[in-house]
C-alpha cells in the first residue's frame, strides 16, 4: 500500500486517466453513430453495453501484457515493410471504419432505414449486430489505448484504475453527446467525417505511417469550434 502516499502514482494516475479519455474520443463517437441505428427506447442500452464491452476488453487486454507488447513484433516483410499483428489489425479496424463512415453517411443523405429494420425479429436482430460492431472495433481501440498504459505507467493497478476512471467518464458523457449529436444533422456527419479521418489514421499507422493524434484532435477540434460558431449563429438569427 506505499504507492498510496507516492505522488508520482498519483500524478501517473491522473495523467493517464486524462490519455486514456482522449484516445476513447473516437470509441465514444463510434458507439454514438451506431446506436442511432436502434430505436430511441434501445440507444442508451446499446451504449452501456458498448462502454461496457470497451472497459471488459480493456481490462483483458491488461492482464495479457506480455502477449499485448508481442503483438508489435514483425510477422513478415512485405515490399520492404515490416508488418506486426497490430499493424494488422490496424489496417483492418481502419478499413472498417472508413467503410462503415461511409455507409453510414449515404444512409443519412438518403435517409433510408428498410422496412424490415421495423420489425421486432429485426430490431433484435440489428441490436446484436450493432453491439457485435461495438465489441469489434473495441479490440481495435483498446489495442493502442493499453499500449499507451503500458509505456506510460509501472504498475497495473494504475493502469486498470486510469482505464476504470476513463470508462466511467465516458459513460456519463455518452447520452449527453449522442443525444446532442443526433438533435443536429450537421454535427452527425462532422462525426461521421471524424470516423473517416480516424480510419485512414489507422490505416496510416498499419502501413508504418505514423501521423501524431495531435494533429488528427488539432483538426477535429477546429471543426468543431467552427461549427459551434455556426450553431450558435443559426440559433441567433432564430431569436432574432
Amino acid at each position: 500500500m506505499e504507492w498510496i502516499a507516492n505522488p508520482d502514482i498519483w500524478l501517473s494516475l491522473v495523467t493517464l486517466t486524462a490519455l486514456e479519455i482522449v484516445l476513447g474520443i473516437d470509441n465514444l463517437v463510434f458507439i454514438a453513430i451506431l446506436a442511432d441505428r436502434l430505436p430511441e427506447a434501445r440507444r442508451p442500452a446499446a451504449r452501456r453495453v458498448g462502454l461496457a464491452l470497451a472497459l471488459v476488453t480493456r481490462l483483458a487486454l491488461l492482464l495479457v501484457i506480455t502477449w499485448i507488447i508481442g503483438l508489435t513484433k514483425p510477422l513478415f516483410t512485405l515490399l520492404g515493410e515490416e508488418f506486426s499483428w497490430r499493424d494488422l489489425i490496424l489496417i483492418a479496424g481502419g478499413l472498417f471504419l472508413i467503410a462503415k463512415g461511409t455507409s453510414e453517411m449515404h444512409a443519412k443523405i438518403e435517409g433510408a432505414v428498410g422496412a424490415a429494420e421495423q420489425r421486432p425479429a429485426a430490431k433484435s436482430a440489428l441490436f446484436a449486430a450493432v453491439v457485435l460492431q461495438i465489441a469489434v472495433m473495441d479490440i481495435v481501440f483498446s489495442i493502442d489505448s493499453v499500449i499507451t498504459a503500458v509505456g506510460m505507467a509501472r504498475h497495473v493497478e494504475v493502469m486498470a484504475a486510469a482505464i476504470v476512471l476513463a470508462v466511467l467518464v465516458m459513460l456519463l458523457a455518452a447520452n449527453p453527446v449522442s443525444d446532442f449529436v443526433n438533435r443536429h444533422p450537421t454535427v452527425k456527419m462532422l462525426a461521421l467525417s471524424f470516423l473517416l479521418l480516424i480510419g485512414v489514421t489507422l490505416v496510416a499507422d498499419g502501413l508504418g505511417f505514423h501521423i501524431p493524434k495531435g494533429y488528427i484532435y488539432f483538426a477535429v477540434g477546429y471543426a468543431i469550434f467552427v461549427e459551434a460558431l455556426n450553431l450558435w449563429a443559426r440559433r441567433a438569427r432564430g431569436a432574432g
